[in-house]
């Protein structure tokens, strides 16, 4: 049943509501945030349900077509809603971001044209100019060109929203895998500047942020030159960067993601061994474990090479822990190729890993390849090595009971008296302990282990561990 809205009334013009539901990775959820930051000085506050919004923002994902179709299916039901509310008396602005909006703009416009306003990745900067041309109009708008550095600046004003927060420092991609829109959809490698990515890291943490997560496409991809007055000057790698941010007063944590296996430098791996405050969390995809199938991919790596960089890094940083990406049933792959991504999976084992069905893009060369595997195959090994990620997830959760891990606390759980927080590994881990401790990094001694998280015990830092 759709939600009951109040009746308007004369007096001063009230605020508007926008619902951005995101679809996707985490450079989208970064997005969807800086668009209703955006929006909130023009009047919107963001509401739970579509039913309250007069403006429905759909931050979508390409990767996979399950991910496209979601979204056709999803303004389905909006056109019945806003229908209704215009039967109401009342309007709702419909529009498309992210990258199904720069892959699809023409088509979105042919299949459902209930929506007003279709906005690429690089165009959210605008979102305010577009609506206020949208409603002058009452006409379509397209609006997909690339203004990457134009967009990195306009996006970092913003307003932080409890202890931890995303920071772009670079988008796009260079490396045309030919399985992945990416490149198509949010353009060549750019890298913000080492001035930009440092102020709003300091206005952040001005803000009681703690952790902040630096995200690209191709993170470690990220070059710059060093700051003026920098006594090494040069020209900066990931590495570099991360230790210069955590020399900020307040920034305790620092992740990044997601990274490309061609881009893990020395530099970077260092830094990885020598950065307290670089948590020792990697998220590594190598997508397939048969050099047949990487080649096919244009991952520009082979099996062996990513086997040995992990080497590497724990070397480096022995308590690290690392995540993968997979995919399954890519053209071409026999039941031996699917084997030997299982090898990998085995030598290198997995704290966390997300895996899928290859699904064919349009406009990718994948889509064109031959001997495109059966759906049903695909199903079979999707789930076989599901199975043995989920085995090496839960070992690896396993392993942490008993010992104590900082944990910085961001939000209240669902009992009274409880918090939630994460652990070094983003695992999520709740305990007992005061409201006081929100925004705070404690020692958690790990008692047990959930189906989604651990369970800790706040200790204190004289007590002992054992």
């Amino acid at each position: 049943m759709m939600a009951t809205r109040q009746t308007k009334t004369a007096g001063p013009a009230p605020e508007k509501g926008v619902f951005i539901r995101t679809y996707g990775c985490q450079m989208n959820v970064y997005d969807s945030e800086r668009m209703a930051d955006l929006l909130k000085p023009i009047g919107y506050r963001s509401v739970d349900a579509p039913e309250d919004a007069d403006l429905v923002i759909l931050n979508t994902c390409h990767i996979r077509e399950k991910a496209a179709e979601k979204v056709y299916s999803e303004l389905g039901r909006l056109k019945r809603m806003k229908s209704q509310r215009e039967n109401d008396g009342e309007g709702m602005t419909i529009a498309v971001a992210g990258c199904v909006a720069q892959a699809e703009g023409a088509e979105i416009s042919a299949r459902a044209p209930v929506v007003d306003l279709v906005v690429g990745p690089q165009a959210y900067h605008r979102l305010p100019e577009l609506l206020a041309r949208q409603a002058r109009e009452r006409g379509e708008i397209l609006d997909t060109d690339f203004a990457v550095e134009e967009k990195f600046d306009r996006l970092a004003r913003r307003s932080a929203d409890g202890p931890t927060a995303f920071v772009t420092i670079q988008e796009g991609c260079d490396k045309f895998c030919t399985f992945c829109v990416v490149p198509y959809t949010r353009g060549a490698e750019v890298s913000r500047p080492v001035s930009a990515i440092a102020g709003e890291a300091r206005a952040l943490a001005a803000q009681g942020v703690r952790e902040i997560t630096l995200l690209g496409q191709n993170v470690n991809a990220w070059a710059g030159d060093a700051p003026a007055g920098d006594p090494q000057g040069g020209r900066w790698g990931l590495g570099e960067l991360c230790r210069f941010l955590a020399k900020i007063d307040g920034i305790d944590r620092i992740r990044f993601t997601t990274s490309h296996p061609r881009d893990m430098d020395d530099g970077l791996i260092a830094a990885l061994g020598e950065e307290e405050k670089l948590m020792p969390y990697l998220h590594l995809p190598v997508q397939a474990g048969s050099d047949k199938i990487l080649k096919a991919m244009n991952r520009g790596h082979t099996a062996e090479h990513y086997v040995k960089l992990i080497d590497r890094i724990r070397a480096a940083r022995p308590d690290i822990a690392i995540s993968g990406d997979f995919i399954v049933g890519f053209p071409g792959e026999t039941t031996e190729d699917f084997n030997e991504t299982l090898a990998v999976v085995e030598a290198v084992g997995y704290a966390s890993a997300f895996s899928f069905k290859y699904s064919r893009r349009p406009g990718t060369p994948g889509a064109v390849m031959p001997k495109q595997v059966a759906e049903n195959e695909k199903e079979a090994r999707l789930a076989e090595l599901q199975a043995l990620l989920e085995r090496q997830r839960s070992d690896f959760n396993a392993a942490q009971i008993g010992k104590v891990l900082p944990v910085l606390f961001e939000k209240a759980g669902r009992h009274e008296g409880q918090l939630i927080g994460r652990s070094p590994y983003l695992q999520s881990v709740h305990a007992t302990a005061p409201k006081s401790m929100l925004g705070k990094i404690a020692p958690a001694k790990i008692r047990d282990v959930t189906p989604n998280a651990l369970a800790g015990a706040l200790i204190s830092k004289d007590e002992d561990a054992a």
